[in-house]
Formats: C-alpha cells, structure tokens, sequence
C-alpha cells in the first residue's frame, strides 16, 4: 500500500539581481551565491526529497551581468542548480531573442504560461513541468502580468495576459488538463508582487488544486505565509542574504498540504557552507570586471544611501541634480527604481556608476504644465503605490517641493524655486525614456495632453551624461530635505 503522507522540502528564491558576493557584517559573513548554494547544497544532501526554485530576477543588479549581458548569471545559476524557475521582468531586459538565447544556455527548466508572441499565437516558453519526488507529481506554473511587463510591452510582437484574472483563467486551463494524471501537489511560481499574488489566489478555484504561490517582484520580506482562499503565499525577500524554506507534508489522498512549516533562513558563514566550484567562477569574472571598471570617478562627502525606492532618498537626489545640471533642465524626475543600490560612497568609481544605475537610457525634454505635474504626482501617490508598491515612484531634482496630505489626498505645499507653482507654468522636465513611453500607464495622462508631447532627446545616454557630470565633480554630498514629503 502507498504511504498515504509523504515529505517534501521547497527551497525557493525570487529577485536575486546578480547578488553574487558575499558582505561583511560586523565580524559576519553574509550572503553570495557561494554560501547559497552551500546550504541548498546541504539540505539536498541531508534530504533528497528537495526542490529548489527561483520565482524571476536572476537577471541584472551587478556588474558581472550586466558586462556579459546575462550569460555569466546563466553560467553562475546552472552551477547553483536549481529545479526549476520561471520568468521575471528582468529576465527580458537584453532583448526577446537573447532572452531566448540565454534559456537555451541554461541546464535547468524556465516555465512561463503567458508570455507570447503576438502574430502567430506562440508560447515562447513551457508553461509548466511536472516534477517527480518521493513518488509525488509537483506541478510547476510560471506566471507573470502586464503590470510587470512595461518593458518588453515596448515591443509590439509580445503580449501577455492582461491581468491576474486572465493569469488564473490560464492557470485553470493547465491545471483541468492534468486532471487525469494524480497530480499530488501545485505550485505558482510568479512574478507578480505580493499583493497581486493575493488577489490572484483569490480567484482560483480549489477544485484547481493550487497548494502554494512561490512569488517575487515585491521583494517583500514575512514572518509567516498568507494564506488567502487556502492557498499559502511566500515571498523571499531580495538577493542571497536570505532563502525560503518550506517543509511540507503532503496529503497525497487529497492533493493537499497535511501540516507545513515556513521560515526564512539566514544564508551566513554559521549555517551555510560554501561552494568552491561557484568562488572560483565569481572570480573569474570578478578579476575582469575590477580591471576593467575600477577607475575613479569622484569622491562624495560620506555615504549616501537609497533605502527605500517609495520615499525621497540622498542618492536619488543627488542623481536628479546631476541630471539637472548636466542637461539643464528645469526638473528632472527619475525612475526611484532606476537607482539598483541601496549605499555607495564615499569613494564612487565608475563600476559603482553602473551597478548604481545600470540601465542605460535616452532622456527625453517635456514642457509639463504646473496643473499637469500635479496630476501626475498625484497619481503616483495614490495609496496603491504608497502602501503596496503597485506603481511607480520618483526622484525629484532641487527646487521642487511638494507636501501630500494622504488622507485628505490634497497637496498643501506645490512649490517650484520656493514659489507656489502656478497651474499655467510650464517646466522644462525630464524623463528617461522607458517612463515616457509608458507615460499613461504610469501617470494615467497621455503625452497628447501635453503642450508638447513628443518632447526632444535631450542625451541619448543617461549613463554617459552621469559619467560625464562625476568625472568633473568635487566634494559631493546630499540630503533629504523635503522635496517631496508624504504624511
């Protein structure tokens, strides 16, 4: 007779952004894909009924992808060696064909249900796998929306399914496929923020059978799983200071979790041991990133530091007024996720620069009324941005500052050179280019509104720009002072 309850453990990370090395913390060593795969390296050894799996992100966020465009990551994650992943935004960032280039590169299963070419109707990816452990059938789903999507949207010849609605109507099409085959446990592997991953469980149907959401893009950090129309719902932070754990006992009667644990597991020198084979690959690449981009730009006056993309922050304003004063325009506003780490300094080179800010981007000139800039601040602080990070944020550069009263939902301070900016004044602003060709979406107004809405390229290359400005710059410093202040 079969074992009615059987074990299984899922290991899983999400928005590893080429977090590759380790940090030194007091007298700890934390983090890095070594000590990473260490400890999966371990719990696989002390019990093979494991699955490790990466819910989107492995791409960008250091030097060593962003210089090889993504084929050192590949090489570094076949060595990690995970069981399964599935897409994130950032996994198309070079490109559709060199994401295709890069999955044919990988020694490990890439599943997404609902990313496709328009014309003719064609998955570009396995929309599932079924994995066999401990005489289980584990499926697989890889799930990302358009909300994530704003990039490769660009591109007229890919599509998505438009919303978490359609991405369960999706999902119930693969799961009512299987129904003939005794599969005993599902999982979601999506990339959709934890909110929407919330309210995508919500609208599946049990009898789908959908057991745990594995999710990223939020990089949102839990005490315990959610747990929303019994479906469990993980996250797992960002980068390799972390991984998620679940140790599950599966109803194999049921298809269903019999009792679980979850925890998130700290990956330092105490607990996790280290991979050579993966070491001496980081080093490799390390040695050529060193000697290519160790050139000293500048020095700042101290440390400057972005914690939080969703608030003000010294290096988002100092990026700003570089911007301004390099470009000469009257205000620039930059993506707060544009700007990929959360210290640099004192001593800034131009490796720095690049893992500081590593998309490259044209900036485009827009004359922006007073009445238009309002609007558009105002969309971005709506309250889904503000408490669930579900839209984009901005950096502002000197001169601006506005005060938000958020449960009144009025600005009471809108002011422009420490004068009240009129609704008939006009701003020369500008905007990377990814932000104005997602100009609706992300500030629900359309560039036909604006005065002129096609707007001029004011640098063809926000990075050269930047490299240019810090070059030439002595005794840097910044602050938070209010530009923009949210109560």
């Amino acid at each position: 007779m079969t074992e009615r309850y059987k074990d299984l453990i899922l290991l899983h990370s999400n928005d590893l952004h080429g977090d590759f090395l380790s940090e030194q913390v007091d007298k700890n060593l934390l983090g890095g894909i070594s000590m990473l795969s260490g400890y999966v390296s371990k719990v696989r050894d002390q019990n093979p009924h494991t699955i490790y799996c990466i819910s989107g992100d492995m791409l960008q966020g250091s030097l060593i992808d962003a210089e090889f465009k993504g084929i050192s990551t590949i090489e570094i994650m076949n060595i990690l060696n995970p069981d399964i992943a599935s897409l994130g935004n950032h996994e198309t960032d070079y490109g559709l064909a060199h994401l295709l280039f890069l999955e044919r590169c990988a020694k490990f299963p890439i599943v997404n249900a609902n990313l496709f070419i328009k014309n003719p109707y064609t998955r570009l990816f396995n929309s599932h796998k079924i994995i066999e452990i401990n005489d289980m059938r584990v499926l697989f789903i890889g799930i990302i929306t358009k909300e994530v999507m704003s990039n490769i949207r660009l591109d007229k010849l890919l599509g998505s399914l438009v919303d978490v609605e359609d991405a369960a109507r999706e999902i119930g099409h693969i799961c009512n496929a299987y129904h003939n085959v005794d599969i005993d446990f599902t999982v979601l592997l999506t990339h959709i923020g934890f909110e929407d991953d919330k309210r995508l469980a919500a609208l599946l149907d049990p009898d789908w059978g959908v057991d745990v959401i594995i999710g990223g893009h939020s990089h949102t950090v839990l005490e315990e799983p959610a747990k929303v129309n019994d479906v469990l719902i993980v996250q797992a932070g960002v980068g390799t200071m972390q991984i998620g754990r679940f140790d599950i006992v599966v109803d194999t009667d049921t298809n269903s979790v019999h009792s679980y644990n979850w925890q998130l597991v700290p990956i330092n020198s105490q607990n996790c041991p280290r991979d050579q084979q993966l070491e001496e690959t980081i080093a490799r690449f390390k040695q050529h990133i060193d000697e290519k981009y160790e050139c000293i730009l500048c020095k700042f006056n101290s440390q400057l530091t972005h914690p939080n993309r969703y608030q003000e922050t010294e290096l988002g304003n100092l990026m700003c007024d570089a911007l301004k004063d390099i470009l000469g325009v009257d205000l620039m506003i930059l993506g707060s996720g544009s700007i990929r780490k959360e210290k640099m300094g004192p001593l800034f080179t131009y490796g720095n620069l690049l893992e500081l800010m590593p998309y490259d981007d044209r900036v485009l000139g827009l004359r922006i009324s007073g009445a238009q800039l309002r609007r558009m601040l105002a969309h971005m602080l709506r309250e889904e941005t503000i408490n669930y990070g579900q839209g984009e944020f901005y950096q502002f550069s000197r001169d601006l500052c506005v005060v938000y009263n958020r449960t009144t939902k009025c600005f009471e301070r809108f002011e422009y050179n420490s004068q009240p900016l009129k609704d008939s004044d006009v701003l020369h602003v500008g905007l990377q280019e990814y932000h104005y060709k997602n100009f609706e979406n992300f500030f629900n107004m359309s560039l036909d509104e604006l005065e002129d809405g096609k707007g001029k390229v004011v640098t063809t290359s926000l990075r050269d720009a930047l490299h240019e400005y810090f070059a030439t710059a002595r005794q840097l410093d910044a602050q938070v002072e209010g530009r923009l202040a949210v109560y």
